[in-house]
């Protein structure tokens, strides 16, 4: 973002002046219709590796997209600066793309007017935390890592947007999102652990707790044994249950679903995973990044995906509800399994009532490997470990695993209460543990 002099602005868009800015967008557009979308990101971060800090940034970044559709034919241009000269250009930049673009079988005008739900987007603490408070999260986590002797990398990163979206039929949304995140591995020679967090609040990332449990990964996993590959009971953490359920929910979007190419084709309304199992989108939750509307215009409502088992819901875009008359349209960016039932009190205890599993701490590097079944590819990471008679004996090697969580997940043996979980490949869901009885690891990996 950019003003006429090339300072940064000192403040994030307000409300107003995004009203303003749009309101400009729409007299200067001689469009069919208009859509304006704000986002005005500040954003800072501390990376730490071997034990010391080694970046500090502080970063901002408004842009302004304008979206015009003449006919059925539409195109988009955008702008990081704010003056009145550069939104025109914006606006008869996306009218240009717009005349010389074919005609959008699926385009659909701006959704009508409604009132977004007010939801806790954004927290005091973590507005106002900058790099002072990030370093001392930072050096919570290096010091208890050097007290063990061991090696610390990581992110510390706190963030504050101003999103919004008008249309020229009077649709107007406009919210402030914050959130932050930690993420920390610990090295112990080969071995590693870790551990992450995101929030709405800085003061619920739980630094030197999830600090604590990353060390104790670390130091158990120094003595691998090596395990035949092979279907084993499986004690997964909530990262690993995410990581599996994400590609699930990205299995769900509808148009694949009608052309008959989705895993889940043919099953809505029927059993898809075990029946005590339900998925719902909960954007009020406090421990979820909940949002007030989407970037369609649509607002973002608590609905049920997948209840008692049975698919309930697939993910439409608007042309796709409009199609198979669906309204409301349900959203998915606060996701919440639960298990009917009463869990076990910890991830502990799972352990202490198994024969013998492997219990995964996370899963990267998740791809599919067959689209019409769901079966994925991805490999363990962070700490990996041979139960038996109820007690971890040893770490083991990691696992590559060929496994389709639609199969994996048909019988649930036991579970914790939902937890917090983040990763690199899901975002933020709350998922209990879980014991499954089989899991299948394709082969050994090198490391």
């Amino acid at each position: 973002m950019t003003a006429a002099s090339g300072k940064s602005w000192p403040h994030m868009t307000s409300r107003e002046e995004f009203r303003f800015l749009s309101d400009l967008v729409f007299t200067r557009s001689s469009a069919d219709q208009t859509m304006v979308r704000l986002h005005d990101h500040h954003a800072g971060t501390t990376r730490f590796a071997n034990n010391q800090v080694v970046q500090n940034v502080d970063t901002r970044r408004g842009l302004l997209s304008v979206s015009v559709a003449f006919d059925g034919r539409h195109g988009t241009a955008s702008t990081t600066d704010f003056t009145a000269g550069a939104i025109q250009d914006a606006v008869t930049r996306a009218e240009r793309i717009a005349k010389v673009s074919p005609v959008d079988p699926e385009y659909l005008p701006p959704p009508d007017p409604c009132a977004f739900p007010m939801r806790a987007t954004v927290k005091s603490e973590t507005v106002g935390a900058g790099p002072a408070r990030r370093l001392e999260y930072t050096n919570e986590a290096i010091s208890q890592c050097r007290m063990e002797n061991l090696m610390a990398a990581g992110v510390v990163s706190s963030s504050m947007t101003a999103v919004g979206i008008a249309a020229s039929n009077g649709l107007f949304g406009y919210e402030h999102r914050g959130d932050a995140r930690f993420s920390l591995t610990v090295q112990a020679g080969d071995a590693t652990g870790w551990s992450a967090a995101a929030h709405r609040s800085i003061d619920h990332l739980k630094v030197q707790e999830r600090t604590l449990a990353a060390i104790k990964k670390a130091k158990s996993g120094r003595d691998v044994q090596e395990l035949s590959a092979g279907t084993y009971p499986v004690i997964l953490e909530p990262a690993a249950v995410a990581g599996l359920w994400a590609w699930l929910i990205w299995s769900l979007d509808a148009k694949s679903y009608t052309k008959g190419t989705s895993p889940v084709a043919g099953k809505l309304g029927r059993h898809i995973v075990d029946e005590r199992l339900s998925l719902r989108n909960s954007p009020d939750h406090p421990d979820l990044l909940g949002e007030g509307f989407t970037p369609d215009g649509l607002p973002s409502i608590a609905s049920v995906w997948v209840d008692h088992g049975v698919l309930r819901q697939l993910a439409h875009n608007r042309f796709t509800a409009k199609t198979d008359g669906l309204d409301p349209i349900p959203t998915l960016e606060a996701p919440a399994l639960s298990v009917e039932g009463l869990p076990v009190a910890s991830i502990q205890d799972l352990v202490k009532s198994a024969e013998r599993a492997i219990l995964v701490t996370n899963f990267w590097y998740i791809r599919p490997v067959n689209d019409r079944n769901l079966v994925l590819t991805g490999m363990t990471r962070d700490g990996t470990f041979l139960v038996e008679k109820g007690e971890v004996v040893s770490a083991v090697k990691n696992f590559r695993f060929h496994e389709s969580p639609l199969t994996a997940f048909q019988q649930v043996e036991a579970w914790t209460r939902p937890m917090e979980a983040v990763n690199s490949e899901t975002g933020k869901m709350l998922v209990p543990a879980m014991a499954l009885p089989r899991f299948t690891f394709s082969s050994v990996t090198r490391f």
